[in-house]
C-alpha cells in the first residue's frame, strides 16, 4: 500500500497550513509518549541560493499583502493595517521603534514583519476545546513552533491536571481559585515567580507588579533579563539612565550613525526609513556587525506607494545604499574594535592637541578620563586588531569618521548585550561618545533599540526584580500595604530556583518562556519540577507544554482587538525605545467571547488571592483603566497629567535628564569614563564562536515561516552558518548535516542535525537561529553584572551528524547554490 497519504500529512502539518492535520489522530491517542522539549528536527532540508541585495521594495509588500490576506482576509487586513501604528489606532506589537510625529505618518505606517505580527494575532483560525480534546500534549510536542503558531487563537481558559494528556476546559473563577489556592498554600511568597513578557502594556505591568509585592514577593524576572539588560546596567552605571538618550529628530540631524550588532532589516525594519532619511542628509552610516545584513546594504522605502514615481522608483530602481562602510568584526570582538577605534582617535589628538577631544565637556561634565586614556595607551595595538577580527585600515577608516564630526549616535541590539562582557561592550560605547562630547546635544547620542513593544515601559512602571526603594515607598504609601525589600530573582535565578525545588508556581504574562529561555533541557525540567505553572497567551506555544504538575493556559486580548470594561471601551499605553508614553486602542472583534483583557486577569487573579488582606479595589481599577493611570501618576515620576497628556496625538516623552538637560544622575553627577579589558578567545582546534540570530520570518520565539529570504535561506531554519574556509579545513560540506555541541565548565549539550551553509561571516565564528540553538546555551553563561545570558558568544565544534546522507532533490546542485552566499 502506497504512504503518499501519509506523507502529504505530514507535508501539511509540516507548514502550518492545516490547522487539523490529517495524522492527528494517530499521533494522540492514550499512549504516555514523552512530552519535548526541543523543536523537533525538520523533515526536509532547507534550501539555499543568493543572498539578497536589497531589502523591503515590492516583494516585502507582496509578502505582508500575502500573509494579511492569508490569515484576515483582504477586508480584514485593510481594516487592521489601516489602523496600526495610527494615532487613534494600536500599537504594532512586533518591535519598539518609534512612530513619525502624529502629522507625518503614511496610511502603510508598518513594515513587513509589523504586518506579519498583526496578521498572526488576527487571524481567523482558531484552538478551542475540541482542539485539545483531539491532541495530547505529547502529540503537539512533536510539532514545529511554527505549527503550534499557525493553529490560530487561544478561545478558552484550558487546565492540564495532574498525570492527564490532553487540556481540558476550565471557567474562569475555578482558574483563578485553583492559582490562588496554590499561591496561598506555599511556604513563602518567595516561591512564587512572576515572569514578564514585552507585549504587556503599561497598565497590565502596573498592575502585576503591585500583585505581586502586594502577595510579598519581588520574584519579577521579565524578557529584558535576557535582552537589553546589559545596555540598562552599563549605561545607568556610567550616564545615570538605562535607557537611550536620543530622540527621532536626533538621526535626522546626526552625521555619524554606528549600527553595531543590530539587523535592523530584520529586527526593526521601521529603522530603515530613518536611516535612509539620515542619509540623504548627509549623514555617514557605518555597520558593524559579523554577518553583512542586507538591510543595511540597499533599502526601497515601500510605504508610499501612491505617488506614481514612487511606485516606479520602489519597483525597478536600485534602491537606496545605506551602510557607506561594514565592519565585520569576530562574534565578541566589538570592545576590541571600539578600543581600537578610540586608540587612533586618542593618538591623533597626541599629535594635533585640540583637534579630536572634546576637551571642554571632558572637564566639565565627565569623570575618569586619565585613568581611562593611560588603560588605553597600554593596550598593544596589535592585540586589538587580532581581538576584533578588523582590519587595521578599516578600523582607521571608521576613526576618521568618528573624527569627522561630533553629532554621532552609536545604536545597537542583542548583538552586543548578550556576552559575558556586554556590559563592558556598551560601556566601551559611552567611553567613545564621551571623547568626543556626542552625548545630551542634538543630534548626538546613546541609542539601544529594544526589540519588544513594551519592554522599556514594563520597566518603567516598575516590572524588576530590583526595584528602587524610592518605587517601594510610592507603592505604600498609595496602597497601604507594606512591599517586600528584598531582591527578587530575575529570569536565570528564577530558572536556577526552580530547578531547586525553591520556586513551585511559575506565572508567565505573555511570552513563551521555555523557547525563550537558555540552556532549553534545563529549563525544561525547572518548570516540570513546579506544582503549578500559568500562561497568559493568545497563541499556543511550546511553553504550554512543557508545564509543572498542573498547568493553566489564560487566553487574552491581543493588542488590535476591543478592550470594553464597566466604563466602555478601554485603551491602554506603551513606551517606545525613544521614551515616548503614547495609547493603543484595538477595534476588532476579540477572537472568542471568553478572553478576559491582561488587567482584567491581574485583577481578578489579585483579588481571589489576596481577598481581605488587600485594600486595593482591583476590580474598580479595571473597570475604567484612567484609574489605573491615575494611580501610575502618583506612584512613577513623569507621568503628571497621565490620562490628558497621552490622549494627545502621538503621546508625550517621558523625563531624560542626559538628552534634555546633558545633566548625569550618578553619585557625582558627572558622566564616567570606564577601563575594560578585551576579551580574548582561545578557541581549540575545531571549536568555534556561535552567536544566535533571528530569521527573515520570526518575532521573538513566534515563527511565522520558514524562510529567510534576505539570508537566501528557504524552508528549514535548522541551519548553521559557517566560514567556507572553516568548512573546507574542517571537511564539513555543505548541505550536510551535522551535530553542533557546546562546551561549556559544566559539561557539553548537542543540537542534532543543522545544515552546514557557507556564509561571509568571520573565521571560527557561526551563527545559528534562535530558539533552535537555545539548547546550545549553558545556564551558568551569563553577562557579568546583568546576568543576561551570553547566547552570542557560545563556544562549539561542529562534526557530521550520524547516517546523514543529502536528502534528494533538496540539495541538488547544492555546491553551487552554497557558493552564491561565499563572500
Amino acid at each position: 500500500m502506497s504512504d503518499a497519504p501519509d506523507r502529504r500529512a505530514a507535508r501539511r502539518a509540516s507548514t502550518g497550513r492545516d490547522p487539523r492535520p490529517a495524522d492527528a489522530g494517530s499521533l494522540s491517542g492514550a499512549s504516555p509518549d514523552p512530552v519535548l522539549a526541543r523543536t523537533p528536527a525538520e523533515p526536509r532540508p532547507p534550501r539555499t541560493g543568493p543572498v539578497r541585495e536589497v531589502a523591503a521594495g515590492i516583494p516585502a509588500v507582496l509578502e505582508a499583502a500575502r500573509v494579511s490576506v492569508r490569515e484576515m482576509g483582504a477586508a480584514g487586513a485593510l481594516r487592521v493595517l489601516g489602523r496600526m501604528n495610527q494615532t487613534d489606532g494600536f500599537d504594532c506589537p512586533g518591535c519598539a521603534w518609534p512612530d513619525p510625529p502624529a502629522g507625518a505618518r503614511s496610511f502603510a505606517e508598518f513594515c513587513e514583519n509589523g504586518a506579519k505580527a498583526a496578521a498572526d494575532e488576527a487571524t481567523t483560525r482558531r484552538v478551542g476545546p475540541e482542539f485539545f480534546a483531539e491532541w495530547s500534549v505529547a502529540a503537539l510536542s512533536r510539532q514545529s513552533d511554527h505549527w503550534l503558531n499557525a493553529q490560530g487563537r487561544l478561545t478558552h481558559p484550558m487546565l492540564l491536571r495532574e498525570g492527564a494528556e490532553h487540556y481540558e476546559p476550565i471557567a474562569w473563577d475555578d482558574a483563578f481559585r485553583l492559582i490562588a489556592d496554590e499561591l496561598n498554600a506555599l511556604d513563602s511568597p518567595d516561591e512564587a515567580v512572576f515572569y514578564t513578557s514585552g507585549r504587556a502594556s503599561n497598565e497590565a505591568a502596573f498592575l502585576y507588579q503591585l500583585f505581586a509585592r502586594h502577595y510579598g514577593t519581588n520574584n519579577l524576572p521579565d524578557c529584558s533579563n535576557m535582552c537589553h539588560e546589559s545596555s540598562g546596567t552599563g549605561l545607568s552605571e556610567v550616564i545615570g539612565i538605562g535607557k537611550g538618550v536620543v530622540s527621532l529628530d536626533d538621526f535626522l540631524e546626526a552625521r555619524a550613525i554606528l549600527v553595531i550588532g543590530q539587523n535592523p532589516g530584520t529586527c526593526h525594519p521601521r529603522m530603515l526609513s530613518v536611516l535612509e532619511r539620515a542619509k540623504r542628509n548627509g549623514c555617514t552610516i557605518v555597520s558593524v556587525n559579523p554577518l553583512p545584513e542586507t538591510g543595511l546594504n540597499r533599502f526601497k522605502q515601500p510605504q508610499d506607494l501612491k505617488n506614481p514615481l514612487k511606485a516606479f522608483g520602489v519597483a525597478f530602481g536600485s534602491g537606496t545604499p545605506l551602510a557607506d562602510l561594514h565592519v565585520p568584526v569576530r562574534v565578541n570582538g566589538d570592545v576590541a574594535f571600539l578600543k581600537a577605534v578610540m586608540r587612533e582617535l586618542l593618538d591623533e589628538e597626541a599629535r594635533l592637541p585640540g583637534t579630536v577631544l572634546d576637551h571642554d565637556f571632558i572637564r566639565d561634565h565627565t569623570e575618569g578620563f586619565e585613568a581611562f586614556a593611560a588603560a588605553l595607551r597600554s593596550v598593544d595595538r596589535h592585540a586589538l586588531v587580532e581581538a576584533s577580527g578588523v582590519s587595521a585600515e578599516l578600523i582607521h577608516r571608521v576613526a576618521e569618521i568618528v573624527r569627522s564630526t561630533d553629532r554621532i549616535i552609536v545604536t545597537w541590539a542583542m548583538g552586543l548585550t548578550q556576552h559575558r562582557n556586554a556590559v563592558a561592550n556598551i560601556q566601551e560605547i559611552v567611553n567613545l561618545l564621551l571623547m568626543r562630547g556626542s552625548i545630551g546635544k542634538p543630534g548626538a547620542g546613546a541609542c539601544p533599540v529594544r526589540g519588544h513593544s513594551n519592554v522599556q515601559g514594563d520597566r518603567t512602571v516598575g516590572i524588576w526584580d530590583r526595584p528602587k526603594p524610592e518605587l517601594l515607598d510610592a507603592l505604600e504609601r498609595e496602597f497601604g500595604f507594606e512591599p517586600p525589600r528584598h531582591h527578587g530573582l530575575d529570569t536565570v535565578k528564577a530558572i536556577e530556583a526552580m530547578h531547586a525545588g525553591r520556586a513551585r508556581v511559575f506565572f508567565a504574562l505573555g511570552g513563551n518562556f521555555l523557547s525563550a529561555a537558555p540552556d532549553t533541557d534545563y529549563t525544561a525540567e525547572a518548570l516540570r519540577r513546579c506544582r503549578l505553572t500559568v500562561q497568559v497567551s493568545t497563541k499556543l506555544n511550546r511553553s504550554h507544554l512543557v508545564t509543572g504538575r498542573r498547568a493553566l493556559i489564560l487566553p487574552c486580548l491581543g493588542r488590535t482587538e476591543r478592550d470594553v470594561q464597566a466604563a466602555g471601551p478601554q485603551f491602554v499605553s506603551v513606551e517606545n525605545s525613544f521614551g515616548t508614553v503614547h495609547r493603543s486602542m484595538g477595534r476588532r472583534e476579540p477572537a472568542s467571547p471568553h478572553l478576559l483583557s491582561e488587567p482584567m486577569i491581574i485583577a481578578r487573579l489579585a483579588a481571589a488571592t489576596l481577598g481581605a488582606r488587600s485594600k486595593v479595589d482591583w476590580l474598580g481599577m479595571v473597570a475604567d483603566y484612567d484609574r489605573i493611570r491615575d494611580a501610575i501618576e502618583r506612584v512613577v515620576p513623569g507621568f503628571e497629567d497621565y490620562n490628558r497628556r497621552v490622549r494627545e496625538p502621538g503621546g508625550f516623552a517621558l523625563p531624560n535628564a542626559v538628552r534634555d538637560r546633558r545633566a548625569f544622575d550618578t553619585p557625582t553627577g558627572r558622566a564616567r569614563f570606564t577601563v575594560h579589558d578585551f576579551p580574548r578567545h582561545d578557541l581549540g582546534p575545531g571549536r568555534f564562536l556561535m552567536m544566535t540570530i533571528r530569521s527573515h520570518d520570526q518575532f521573538n520565539t513566534t515563527v511565522y515561516g520558514l524562510d529567510d529570504r534576505y539570508r537566501g535561506i528557504r524552508g528549514g531554519r535548522r541551519v548553521v552558518l559557517l566560514n567556507p574556509e572553516d568548512m573546507a579545513e574542517q571537511g564539513i560540506e555543505a548541505g550536510r548535516p551535522v551535530d553542533l555541541t557546546s562546551h561549556f565548565e559544566d559539561g557539553e549539550r548537542t543540537a542534532e542535525r543543522f545544515i552546514a551553509v557557507p556564509y561571509p561571516i568571520p573565521r571560527r565564528c557561526a551563527a545559528t537561529y534562535f530558539p533552535e540553538a537555545n539548547v546550545l546555551v549553558p545556564i551558568g553563561s551569563v553577562a557579568e553584572k546583568s546576568n543576561t545570558p551570553a547566547s552570542k558568544s557560545v563556544e562549539i565544534s561542529v562534526r557530521p551528524s550520524a547516517a546523514a546522507p543529502r536528502a534528494g532533490t533538496e540539495a541538488r546542485d547544492a555546491r553551487a547554490e552554497h557558493g552564491a552566499l561565499a563572500p
